[in-house]
């Protein structure tokens, strides 16, 4: 075994707001792999605590987490990130506005898997549709490896100190509740 296997990365913090972005990733793609395994648990075991679990941790992030991640980009970083590739006359611009339209798609693909989650919180048996689960997370990954492959890097090189900063605290602003 080596002996950095053992040791553990370091949360990000939203000092590191891209950084941040990249956890989000990894948090869809745990929640994509637990729909996954809930669709398959599913035909056998019916609409058990086990499953009934697994649908409100799904929705709980897919309701709260995943549109928060959306905002982040949407309202924050891609704006940013689109008037820099004009200037540069970088093709990242097209690939954000593409970016956009599959957000709308995920978000409408949600939607319908959450209906059929909904009832499995409840304790009702219902199945989820493999194609349906398959293509939302068939259209997530791509999205993430777009945006990992593509969008980060460009943001990490070209965003400033201050850009980043201003990042950060849209993100920290977006996810603190302030009472009424």
């Amino acid at each position: 075994m080596k002996s950095d296997s053992l040791l553990i990365k370091p949360a990000p913090s939203f000092d590191e707001p891209v950084e941040m972005l990249k956890a989000c990733h990894e948090r869809i793609a745990a929640q994509c792999a637990t729909l996954e395994k809930l669709a398959a648990h599913l035909p056998s075991h019916g609409a058990n605590t086990q499953a009934q679990q697994a649908a409100r941790n799904i929705m709980r992030y897919f309701d709260i987490a995943a549109p928060h991640h959306h905002a982040d980009e949407e309202q924050d970083l891609f704006p940013v990130l689109m008037e820099i590739s004009q200037r540069q006359c970088s093709p990242v611009g097209a690939r954000i506005a593409s970016l956009l339209d599959e957000h709308r798609s995920l978000e409408a693909s949600w939607a319908q898997l959450r209906i059929v989650l909904a009832d499995i919180a409840k304790g009702k048996t219902r199945l989820l549709e493999p194609v349906r689960v398959a293509d939302f997370i068939g259209a997530y990954r791509s999205h993430i490896a777009l945006e990992e492959s593509q969008i980060f890097p460009f943001a990490e090189a070209c965003l400033d100190r201050l850009q980043l900063a201003r990042l950060s605290a849209a993100m920290v602003a977006r996810r603190t509740i302030t009472p009424r």
